[in-house]
């Protein structure tokens, strides 16, 4: 896989198809154009630097947000060929940025592994900019070329000579396509730092020029996915102190894995294809997974720390706690579906499988202390998940748990498709019977609950289960936890949160998103889970009212009124502070509400932000505070 191209020219460049439409449809070509869309425009730019790095000949790429939300992408790879491609009779250059699915990785001897497959990218990315420039370091020369809405504005110039090579990649998403162009600086900056750990040495730096002093970072890892299992692990007490590390080559393509386990209940199991984070899975996780389970087992009982009556430990109860990550590089992965979020390469599964069950076999022996340590911590889930059973066994029985035994609290809606209902979950029981006399009983079901539920990032399921309000939570959903978990079970399509607006309210939203995340993930990645927005303050004026959700609002509202007006502001503290009509009125009326979808865009962002918020250590949750302090809208003290 380390063979480099001997050549990278202009007959490199097949052409598949001439672009249409993407200015038209597109959403069809990068998902959504709200935010999700806008950074999937640099994550493209980015992955052809990425690609040059995965052929062997980039080391470094310097990405800039301008102060006008400009981006710039630097490498310092080939550059892209500036000569004719045959069949067009265009440069290269322009073809790459003019012409969809048209590159090097269709065919031609540019690129023996990459990531962007489909070849949409810059020519996407071109389409939907309003102004795009390219200017490109090879055979001795500085080449550029503009864009204007995708079309070109000149043909190919010199600008200069030079002996280095790249490319610089400038583009402008066009506003009058996206909801929005401002870049979020820690999206990007997650995106480049799990690049950087998936490529080791591999040098990106991001720099934000639209603060005073412009922000800065470089992401370069020396241990690749070692530093990455080390970063999933940070602020985790962990039962070896050095990843677990081993990689092999052979037809199939390569494998890197690196694995560490922790004292906690939950695991992080990442795997990638191409740089591509595989989300569902796929073939090499598959082949990850059960070398895992069965190499575990097999020492375990060579040992005698399973004995002839025991069980085998589950897959499961070998993965609590566990941090790893499965990178996988091939001349011709498989992808399932447009997203690429799974991989259907069938001959990476046995070659996982077999590559896994060497590299840890040999550790494990290697390695009696930690090895011993390991299995110690799965027996421990699997007697936990045992005593879990029987929780869920007793709680079964007396009714807690079964989907046609509601939690007696629960103010139920009246209509059975589980698409149109949804249950708002109320902090205390004031706001909850205010809620159920607001409510639109035809669709909307009210759960009150009683005070801050269990944090489950510091309790397992045993534990969790024994909580009353964690039950009803468990009961009213009707989808079951865990292994038993059936999304096709849901009752509700909308679990909306509702707290004060104060720092009481925010920890108990943080605790429920908590559990969601660990024990219901598959809600908050369909979409399920929302956060109701009441108002903060009231702003009255003769017999004549506003709302206003935040303090910019009502400093809006307050410069709309007249000259002299007078006016009273009353500030919410709490939900119990409104009666049913205004309950109703500003947070569940659908026509007038606003509610906020919580999603899981990033995993590895999502997975450390609930570490630090809600682990065992004390001093990231101070230090997430202190870098998050500048966002918040409100602070009760």
């Amino acid at each position: 896989m380390s063979t480099k191209a001997n050549s990278y020219s202009g007959k490199d460049i097949q052409v598949l198809e001439g672009l249409e439409a993407v200015r038209k449809r597109p959403g069809m070509y990068i998902g959504s154009t709200g935010p999700k869309g806008l950074h999937h425009l640099v994550y493209e730019v980015v992955d052809n630097s990425v690609d040059e790095a995965l052929a062997g000949f980039c080391t470094t790429i310097d990405v800039v947000i301008h102060a006008d939300n400009g981006i710039s992408v630097t490498d310092n790879g080939r550059g892209i060929p500036v000569d004719k491609q045959p069949k067009l009779k265009k440069t290269a250059l322009e073809v790459v940025l003019t012409v969809l699915h048209a590159g090097g990785k269709f065919g031609g001897e540019g690129y023996k592994v990459s990531g962007g497959l489909h070849g949409v990218g810059v020519s996407v990315v071109n389409a939907l900019s309003s102004r795009l420039c390219a200017e490109v370091k090879r055979d001795g020369k500085i080449w550029f070329m503009e864009f204007d809405h995708g079309k070109a504005v000149a043909p190919l110039a010199v600008l200069g000579s030079s002996k280095a090579t790249g490319t610089k990649i400038s583009f402008w998403a066009d506003p009058e396509i996206f909801e929005t162009t401002v870049y979020d600086y820690d999206t990007l900056a997650t995106r480049f730092r799990e690049t950087a750990f998936l490529n080791k040495n591999l040098k990106i730096t991001l720099t934000d020029e639209r603060e005073l002093e412009p922000r800065r970072e470089e992401f370069r890892y020396a241990g690749g996915i070692v530093d990455f299992v080390k970063y999933l692990n940070e602020n985790k007490e962990t039962i070896h102190s050095r990843p677990i590390y081993f990689e092999s080559e052979g037809p199939e393509g390569t494998v890197e894995v690196a694995l560490q386990w922790n004292t906690g209940y939950s695991d992080s199991v990442l795997a990638f294809a191409n740089n591509i984070n595989t989300h569902e899975g796929g073939t090499h996780l598959e082949g990850f997974k059960n070398a895992l389970t069965r190499t575990i087992n097999e020492y375990a009982r060579r040992q005698g720390i399973l004995k002839e009556k025991d069980e085998n430990l589950t897959g499961e109860d070998i993965r609590e706690g566990l941090a790893a990550i499965i990178s996988v590089k091939l001349r011709e992965p498989q992808f399932e579906g447009q997203t690429k979020t799974k991989l259907g390469n069938t001959e990476m599964r046995g070659f996982v499988q077999s590559v896994v069950t060497q590299g840890l076999g040999e550790f494990l022996e290697e390695h009696p202390k930690p090895a011993r340590a390991i299995v110690t911590k799965s027996a421990q889930a699997a007697k936990a998940r045992a005593a879990a059973r029987k929780a869920r066994e007793l709680t079964r029985r007396k009714g807690l748990l079964e989907s046609s035994t509601l939690p007696g609290k629960l103010a139920d809606c009246s209509i059975k498709d589980a698409a149109l209902a949804e249950i708002y979950l109320v902090e205390g029981d004031s706001a909850g019977g205010s809620a159920k006399q607001a409510r639109d009983r035809s669709f909307q079901a009210i759960l009150p609950l009683r005070g801050k539920i269990l944090n489950v990032e510091r309790a397992g399921l045993n534990r969790a289960l024994s909580s009353e309000e964690i039950q009803a939570i468990i009961t009213a959903m009707g989808t079951n936890i865990g292994e038993e978990f059936d999304l096709g079970s849901a009752r509700y399509h909308k679990a909306i949160i509702m707290t004060d607006a104060d720092v009481d309210g925010a920890h108990i939203r943080c605790l429920i998103l908590t559990f969601f995340y660990r024990f219901m993930r598959q809600m908050v990645e369909e979409g399920y889970v929302y956060i109701a927005q009441p108002p903060l303050y009231k702003l009255t004026v003769g017999k004549k009212h506003e709302y206003a959700y935040s303090d910019t609002q009502l400093q809006q509202a307050i410069a709309r009124l007249p000259e002299g007006t007078k006016y009273s502001i009353q500030r919410y503290k709490g939900l119990g502070e409104m009666n049913p009509e205004q309950l109703w009125e500003t947070t569940m009326d659908p026509s007038r509400r606003t509610l906020l979808q919580v999603t899981v865009d990033d995993a590895l962002a999502a997975e450390k932000a609930f570490t630090e918020l809600m682990g065992d250590q004390v001093e990231p949750r101070k230090e997430f505070i202190q870098r998050h302090a500048k966002d918040v809208r409100f602070l009760d003290i």
